[in-house]
């Protein structure tokens, strides 16, 4: 069924000066492959754009509130606050499963508990937020839904993923920026799966995979963590 995305918009409590935005940032390619009719191109370009706006506005917070943090913990910081698992709480928190366009068989991965679908939508909208309303309306939508994780992931140290880990541990005792190559990738273009390689320097050191390179970055740092035993 199609969405009326006023009402939707409504529901979400969010408002759009154009409401294509809003209806391009819940449509999955997926969702092409079956409504040959729909007119609006798929999130995916809306996603893109709304990582890079959710990095910025994040990193421009924490550099402001938090001054005393050294690069390093600012940059595992800003990782915990965007990183997949964050976004679908926000995904959940909104019940975008409700409103997302999918195809019957991709609607099955909304009981996915690491639905990329619905965290990559998140994703998308504040791009659409951003297109609709510039800098400023995306700031709002994340200043309520992200900023308010920060505390907490700061009192538990939970923003030291492996990833973060294996580059301090890197860095202190090697000297090096461990850096990470996609290896491979494989699946359909809504469902892809990656292979991605953390080197130091030219040495392979592990690698992981994922249905995101995000993802797979941080199994290849956890097992390099655990190969150089660094832990």
């Amino acid at each position: 069924m199609i969405q009326d995305f006023k009402q939707v918009s409504e529901e979400l409590g969010l408002s759009f000066n154009n409401l294509d935005f809003l209806a391009e940032a819940l449509t999955h390619r997926s969702f092409l492959n079956e409504h040959r009719e729909w007119k609006l191109p798929h999130n995916e370009k809306l996603e893109f754009l709304g990582d890079a706006v959710l990095g910025f506005v994040v990193a421009d917070y924490l550099v402001q509130q938090y001054p005393e943090l050294q690069e390093g913990a600012l940059t595992s910081l800003r990782a915990a606050l965007v990183n997949s698992d964050s976004l679908l709480s926000v995904a959940h928190q909104l019940q975008l499963e409700k409103y997302l366009l999918v195809s019957k068989g991709e609607a099955k991965d909304f009981q996915n508990p690491r639905s990329y679908i619905l965290s990559n939508a998140v994703e998308a909208l504040i791009g659409a937020l951003y297109l609709d309303g510039g800098i400023e309306k995306a700031r709002q939508f994340i200043q309520k839904y992200f900023f308010p994780k920060t505390e907490e992931i700061l009192k538990t140290s939970s923003y030291k993923d492996a990833k973060s880990l294996f580059q301090e541990k890197s860095q202190e005792i090697l000297g090096i920026t461990p850096n990470y190559k996609t290896l491979k990738s494989w699946g359909p273009d809504h469902n892809k799966q990656f292979e991605v390689g953390v080197y130091l320097k030219d040495e392979l050191v592990a690698t992981g995979q994922g249905y995101s390179k995000q993802e797979a970055e941080l199994q290849a740092a956890d097992t390099a963590l655990k190969l150089k035993g660094w832990q």
